[in-house]
């Protein structure tokens, strides 16, 4: 069985599917990172692939954790501390890292609880759509650990210091409609509406030049960590490859000509 199922259409979107109903797609144990990260690299680099929509499985977009195997020498834990942390390092804080070197704009479908690690892989996405019956939850410090993925790093910048830190530190859940509300996840659908919503925000991207696409994601990831002065330099030189393209000069053409564009990828 595939822990991650690929697929992908005429326009270039690619269906990744977290696909281990029997630990509600729990993410931590490494043949499920392996997977994730192998399908990943095998969107990114197919020129193919214009955008990922990642959901998972069943009733859980992922558990997280795999608390089964938690406890002393279990999971990514280890005796010796210093393993634990290389266990991390070489594991499942990838995810985040890979996350981020994405050429290609990912969309998250959460078809159900997104729980702890779950959570934060939601939060690596670039945009976030939830299911009403989808629910959300930082909840690391209810087992007595911490958010070993980057999820403290990620959370604030989406909902805010205070909200991440009720969340953090309270463990409690978020349901659908408060995940909108905070700004979790940019709109709430009925669960059977899920992937044709999900489906249509990513035909959209899909339809616009594809090095724009990219180009805008990357200018997006970078402000997050950049001062304006740095983003601006990146901006600029962005924009003279921009300008450069093919389907530039093709958009413009189309708007004057009052047609609609046909574009090459080029």
């Amino acid at each position: 069985m595939d822990l991650v199922t690929h697929d992908i259409d005429a326009d270039g979107i690619v269906t990744l599917t977290l696909n281990d109903p029997d630990t509600r797609n729990a993410i931590s144990d490494l043949p499920m990172i392996d997977a994730i990260l192998e399908a990943l690299h095998r969107a990114n680099t197919d020129p193919a692939s214009r955008v990922i929509v990642l959901t998972g499985t069943g009733k859980a977009f992922s558990s997280g954790g795999n608390i089964k195997k938690m406890g002393a020498a279990g999971g990514l834990n280890d005796p010796l501390p210093a393993r634990t942390r290389l266990s991390y390092r070489n594991g499942i804080q990838k995810l985040p890292l890979a996350m981020e070197a994405m050429e290609i704009p990912v969309v998250a479908a959460v078809n159900g609880p997104a729980i702890g690690a779950g959570c934060d892989l939601t939060c690596m996405c670039d945009i976030r759509i939830a299911s009403e019956s989808a629910i959300f939850a930082e909840s690391f410090v209810r087992l007595g650990i911490v958010p070993g993925d980057g999820g403290a790093w990620l959370l604030p910048r989406i909902v805010g210091f205070s909200k991440a830190s009720e969340m953090a530190l309270t463990g409690d859940t978020v349901d659908a409609a408060e995940a909108l509300k905070i700004g979790l996840v940019s709109r709430v659908v009925a669960d059977t509406d899920l992937m044709d919503a999900a489906f249509k925000i990513a035909r959209k991207i899909a339809a616009h030049p594809t090095h724009a696409v990219r180009m805008t994601r990357r200018l997006l990831r970078e402000s997050c960590n950049q001062s304006l002065n740095s983003v601006l330099e990146l901006s600029a030189a962005f924009q003279a490859l921009a300008h450069a393209t093919a389907d530039h000069e093709e958009a413009v053409q189309a708007f004057v000509s009052r047609r609609p564009p046909e574009f090459t990828g080029l």
